[in-house]
């Protein structure tokens, strides 16, 4: 089924045949999906501000563009499903399987993944400031242009990681793992003592040592 330019807002669509659907241009804002069969859909330019996605099978879809404040996904199946230029602001991942899932270009500022499931998830150029990641795996990962300030890393496994053009500007990472990470292409900001022990095992360029000596008062020649 086609949904072309509606508006669907506050709509009930969890009876949709089980099959690809295509939503392009719809207000989907408090749109009800609960546990509905969308695996293959397309979610291109829709405004999904407070949709409900909770429990629904979304293997394989597609979002690109639109978004909004609050979407929830929770207990949601996104197996290989991909986020392009979206809009997730405190969006809700908690219980979601996000096993392959791929978010590139997206705003995600205070999106809540701790508690989903699946091995892992890759993220571009995306913004995740505040966003709340505790317990995810980004093991072996290659992570380039994601912000991660002021958000909870805490116990998220990095080892291996490549962070490129990344920032953790003041984030809270208690317990996270950063053995043979290479975070010289990051911006670690100024963590203060503890922070730093975060990062043992880790790869940083000398330039990056110089600043966190220059921190402690302590002049690198």
């Amino acid at each position: 089924m086609e949904f072309v330019d509606q508006d669907l807002s506050g709509s009930s669509l969890t009876d949709l045949p089980d099959e690809p659907h295509l939503f392009r241009g719809c207000d989907l804002s408090r749109a009800e999906f609960w546990g509905a069969s969308l695996a293959g859909s397309q979610f291109l330019g829709c405004v999904l501000e407070q949709t409900d996605f909770r429990r629904a099978d979304l293997d394989s879809a597609v979002f690109e563009g639109g978004g909004g404040l609050r979407p929830r996904f929770g207990d949601a199946d996104l197996l290989d499903a991909r986020f392009t230029d979206v809009d997730l602001s405190s969006a809700e991942f908690g219980g979601a399987l996000l096993t392959d899932v791929a978010f590139t270009g997206c705003r995600m500022i205070g999106a809540k993944l701790t508690g989903s499931r699946g091995p892992g998830f890759a993220v571009e150029r995306s913004n995740l400031t505040m966003a709340n990641l505790g317990g995810c795996s980004f093991r072996g990962a290659q992570l380039t242009g994601v912000r991660f300030d002021d958000g909870d890393l805490s116990g998220c496994d990095f080892t291996d990681a490549v962070l490129a053009d990344c920032r953790l500007i003041g984030a809270r990472m208690i317990n996270a793992v950063f053995e043979r990470a290479d975070l010289r292409g990051a911006d670690l900001g100024h963590p203060d003592d503890a922070t730093l022990r975060v990062f043992t095992g880790a790869v940083i360029s000398p330039a990056q040592a110089a600043a966190l000596f220059a921190d402690r008062g302590i002049k690198v020649v």
